[in-house]
């Protein structure tokens, strides 16, 4: 940097190139097999950023951006940057309806995608990209960067959250709120080029960015693990050690359930990050690593408040584990109704002040205006904060305690979910006359959405069709467990839908006429799926996810038919074969082609 500059002078694009000059051939991201160095990242986002910039990109115009986990997405996302635009981050994996909307609601002329996905937009409406399809114009394309650069009050990135009024909400953050979040971070976890991060979150989720850009502006690398390997927690844990990994950001059911495994004392991983729901374990003493709670709603750009969660023996009953206090930059206020700071011990709602507010809402003036206000604490004229909705009290140490909600929104494995939007989705059917959704915890940390339904036909729809329909509408995340027919929905004095007064519905079904396994390995596999519904019993024929399962409890479930069968089954396989009879067939076939595939003495030896 120049000697009369500081580091508020730059963006993220200007200190990745600034990397590049200084160690070129220091590595920037691996993923699988594919590595790339700081040199060549540099170059790549380069030529992409010209190629837009002909486009007619340019300061705060939104690009889309359609990638999985990959090489590939870093040098998206960096040429988007060094182009001067924002990027809107998407997950190739979520209904088509959902994210045409998004393109349509930030109005994203350009889309950079992969092949596969290439197909899928329509061509009068927007510009595709397909990187690879690209790569022969951009590989003779200009390695300098553009002229002309983002300042710290452009667009940086663009995240869509659930929403309220039934449609997914964008929020815009600058370079500023992005560069408050990577100087924190580099100064608050000591990252330096030796750290070695990882890149696991989905693309979509805001967790995404804090995984890259304090690493690669600092010249540290980030590891991409295979989709295989990022939903087997103890096959993770193995690449974690292996790869030498140093730091890395897990969800917090992940992150739970990473304190019990067993981790080596030498390994070179120093700090697990996790944040998005609400902690309910301390780390165990003798863990070789030092856990960090984090909390921040996208608005305030991914982390508003952080801190150590201390080891705690078994036995010890401590309050659940603090959200730590606000990050430098960022300022955190507990009020109660009146707007005024309520005292320490005492419940509140919380707000944010500070550099990682963003301005609003795209293109939803009344919800910015609800929960973006003056903030009148700062003294500082135009200081904004948002409203949370998050309900917290400030312990005597000064770390804050999250307690609840004070609406509608819920967590579930970490994603922030408005239950109006998942009943626009359900009420959208066109035999549902009424819905209600709401969130149960029979299990602590285990958080499932429920769905009621009032038909609006004599031919009601069945629950199993209701959740395809709303499938199709919405990510995995957001589709409840379990779906219940009602003849109507119970009322307040007032006319609201009384919750309350719901009728009780199990998030997961246990059948007293189950079917019964017929062979051993049937029997093995339904005790092991019972077990991790928490259920007595399961139908052979019964849907894995119909139950309560979810992606993360289907990771769990391939990596114990693993342990229990010597059988390694891809998750999608689950999606295919969702029941214990069809996951029985498919364990049979491999085990009967291991077999086919041994010489005869080794068979016999194995069958003694």
């Amino acid at each position: 940097m120049a000697a009369n500059t500081s580091a508020w002078d730059f963006t993220v694009p200007d200190l990745v190139s600034a990397r590049a000059a200084e160690t070129p051939d220091a590595v920037a991201v691996v993923a699988g097999t594919d590595r790339i160095t700081y040199r060549d990242l540099d170059r790549r986002a380069n030529r992409l950023a010209h190629h837009l910039r002909g486009a007619g990109v340019g300061p705060d115009d939104v690009v889309g951006l359609c990638l999985n986990r990959s090489i590939e997405l870093v040098v998206g996302a960096l040429g988007i940057h060094k182009a001067g635009a924002a990027y809107l981050a998407l997950d190739p994996g979520a209904p088509h309806e959902r994210l045409a909307f998004m393109l349509r609601d930030a109005q994203v002329r350009i889309l950079v995608t992969e092949p596969r996905l290439a197909g899928a937009w329509p061509a009068e409406a927007i510009m595709v990209m397909a990187l690879d399809r690209a790569a022969a114009s951009l590989a003779s394309g200009n390695v300098n960067p553009p002229m002309g650069r983002p300042t710290s009050r452009n667009l940086a990135y663009v995240i869509y959250t659930s929403g309220s009024t039934g449609l997914p909400k964008g929020v815009p953050i600058t370079h500023d709120s992005l560069m408050n979040l990577v100087l924190w971070h580099q100064r608050a976890f000591t990252v330096t080029r030796s750290d070695r991060a990882t890149q696991i979150a989905c693309p979509a989720f805001d967790a995404a960015v804090w995984e890259l850009w304090p690493y690669l502006t600092a010249g540290a690398s980030v590891y991409v693990p295979e989709e295989e390997v990022r939903q087997d927690l103890g096959a993770l844990r193995d690449w974690l050690v292996a790869e030498g990994i140093t730091i890395s950001f897990l969800p917090t059911p992940m992150a739970e359930l990473a304190m019990t495994l067993a981790w080596p004392k030498d390994s070179a991983f120093r700090l697990l990050l996790t944040g998005g729901d609400r902690l309910h374990r301390y780390p165990p003493p003798g863990l070789p690593f030092t856990v960090i709670n984090n909390y921040g709603p996208t608005e305030t750009t991914v982390v508003a408040t952080s801190g150590p969660v201390p080891p705690v023996a078994d036995g010890v009953p401590p309050p659940l584990p603090a959200i730590g206090g606000p990050i430098a930059g960022v300022r955190a206020y507990v009020l109660d109704e009146d707007g005024q700071p309520v005292p320490t011990g005492m419940l509140g709602e919380l707000y944010i002040g500070g550099r990682g507010v963003s301005a609003g809402y795209l293109n939803r003036p009344e919800l910015t205006a609800e929960r973006f206000t003056d903030d009148p604490f700062d003294g500082v004229p135009g200081a904004r904060m948002y409203r949370t909705g998050d309900l917290v009290r400030a312990r005597a140490d000064g770390d804050l305690e999250f307690v609840g909600r004070t609406d509608g929104q819920v967590k579930i494995r970490g994603y922030r979910i408005e239950l109006g939007e998942v009943e626009a989705a359900l009420g959208s059917h066109p035999e549902v006359a009424l819905a209600a959704v709401v969130a149960r915890e029979d299990h602590p940390g285990d958080k499932r959405l429920l769905g009621y339904v009032v038909a609006a036909t004599s031919s009601p729809p069945t629950p199993e069709a209701l959740r395809d329909f709303v499938a199709a509408r919405l990510p995995e995340y957001m589709i409840p467990s379990s779906i219940m027919l009602l003849p109507a929905l119970p009322l307040t004095p007032n006319g609201k839908v009384d919750r309350e007064a719901l009728p009780v519905m199990a998030a997961r079904a246990s059948s007293d006429d189950a079917a019964a396994p017929r062979t051993l390995i049937e029997a093995r596999l339904a005790e092991i799926v019972a077990l991790l519904l928490q259920v007595d019993r399961v139908d052979l024929h019964e849907n894995f996810f119909l139950l309560g399962g979810h992606s993360l409890l289907g990771a769990q479930l391939l990596s114990r038919v693993r342990e229990a069968f010597g059988v390694e089954l891809p998750l999608r396989l689950l999606f295919d074969v969702p029941t214990v009879a069809g996951l029985t067939a498919e364990i049979e076939a491999r085990l009967l082609a291991g077999l086919e595939a041994m010489s005869d003495a080794e068979a016999e030896r194995l069958l003694a």
